[in-house]
């Protein structure tokens, strides 16, 4: 009998996967938030710089922020994006530093969920993944922090500002994958309401005409009738999506979804994380190993195919207002950081973005990526600590020294 086929992702074996905890760290940590255990990483200010992980350099602090900080990965990252840079964020802020990994990525529990699952929030939804920010903050025991959000992260990031603004302190928004509305578009809505305003301004000043009075009518009862119209074609159209969406539901919780979400991973996995440095070459082994160990676990393509549905299937009224029209409403201190070759969010995105919200800094980080704080970790420290300075107040300036 010939011997068994091994099925490899990456070169990860998956007959040979393990639960998330049987692959932590030495420093890890598990937090049950909503019936999902999820995996997080504290460093303290002040610990041993040999204590365990890596960081890009040493930092000595004759004043800090005193705020903690929450770092949010993004999409098919983990708490390792955030390794270079944990220990001098601590010693910078003189506060706990937290990264933990979002569900469906790294560490954290994979809840299976079904069609007729009846949960209030789930565990793969953006909101999910801002009220569990919010959780920790609340776990640090500070009243409010600093969320530093990269790529899909930044959404976390806003949209728990949006729910409890009161406990998020500033934000610091890394190649974000936030739509950055272009310029004229606000105004462009203003403009048409002002004329729209002037227009009936002059027609009530306008002698009264029994012929246009019947005119205006008549086109009146036309518009509520194309109106009905385009209620009833939307009517169509919405249950049509809806089926729709449940036929693709239906497909990704299928096996050939998962087998097409391993393939992929396969052959496209490590090319993405190298494509996301300004420098590919300079990719380690030590990172692909970072980006690859959630694929040891249990149960992960279902996790990223229940991920997708999630964002396929939005349960959030149709009322609410989306987060991009939403950024002049912030109010707390905000930096926007960027690499300026970014292939997969373009820095004129992250531009954009830091002009619509009132007050942003901007930052442009050269020779890098869509990841700074894994390719240029120094300066992206070096820029996040200049915008706490100003944020805050600490008005002595911090050393940053290549480590050893």
């Amino acid at each position: 009998m010939p011997p068994r086929r091994r099925r490899l992702v990456a070169g990860i074996d998956q007959d040979e996967l393990l639960d998330p905890d049987a692959l932590a760290d030495p420093d890890s940590s598990f937090y049950e938030f909503n019936g999902v255990r999820v995996h997080h990483k504290v460093c303290a200010h002040g610990e041993d710089e040999d204590s365990g992980g890596q960081s890009s350099g040493s930092a000595v602090a004759r004043s800090q922020v005193g705020l903690p900080i929450v770092l949010l990965h993004g999409f098919g990252a983990s708490v390792f994006s955030w390794s270079r840079v944990m220990r001098p964020l601590a010693r910078i802020a003189g506060a706990k530093v937290l990264a933990f990994d979002r569900p469906a990525f790294g560490l954290t529990s994979r809840t299976r969920r079904s069609g007729d699952d009846t949960k209030p929030l789930n565990p793969y939804s953006m909101a999910f993944s801002a009220m569990a920010t919010l959780a920790f903050i609340d776990q640090l025991g500070a009243g409010k922090a600093v969320l530093v959000g990269h790529s899909a992260g930044c959404l976390v990031a806003v949209e728990a500002y949006f729910e409890a603004p009161e406990r998020v302190a500033a934000l610091v928004l890394v190649a974000p994958a936030i739509f950055g509305p272009r310029k004229g578009e606000k105004e462009n809505s203003v403009g048409e309401q002002e004329g729209a305003d002037k227009k009936d301004s002059d027609d009530n000043k306008a002698a009264p005409n029994p012929f246009a009075r019947i005119w205006r009518g008549f086109l009146g009862m036309c518009m509520w009738l194309a109106g009905l119209v385009l209620k009833l074609v939307m009517a169509v159209q919405d249950t049509v999506r809806a089926l729709s969406s449940k036929l693709l539901v239906a497909f990704l919780r299928s096996s050939l979804a998962a087998s097409l979400v391993r393939l992929i991973m396969d052959k496209f996995g490590v090319t993405g994380v190298r494509n996301a440095w300004y420098d590919p070459s300079k990719v380690t082994d030590h990172v692909i190993q970072g980006y690859t160990k959630p694929l040891r676990s249990k149960g992960w393509e279902t996790a990223l195919l229940e991920y997708t549905i999630s964002m396929i299937t939005d349960s959030s009224p149709k009322s609410r207002v989306p987060v991009s029209k939403r950024l002049s409403e912030i109010s707390c201190p905000v930096l926007v950081v960027t690499g300026d070759t970014d292939r997969l969010v373009p820095a004129s995105n992250a531009e954009r973005l830091a002009r619509a919200i009132p007050g942003a800094a901007f930052e442009v980080i050269k020779n890098c990526g869509h990841l700074p704080q894994e390719e240029r970790a120094e300066e992206f420290l070096s820029v996040v600590e200049r915008f706490l300075q100003r944020a805050f107040g600490t008005p002595d300036e911090h050393v940053f020294q290549a480590a050893v």
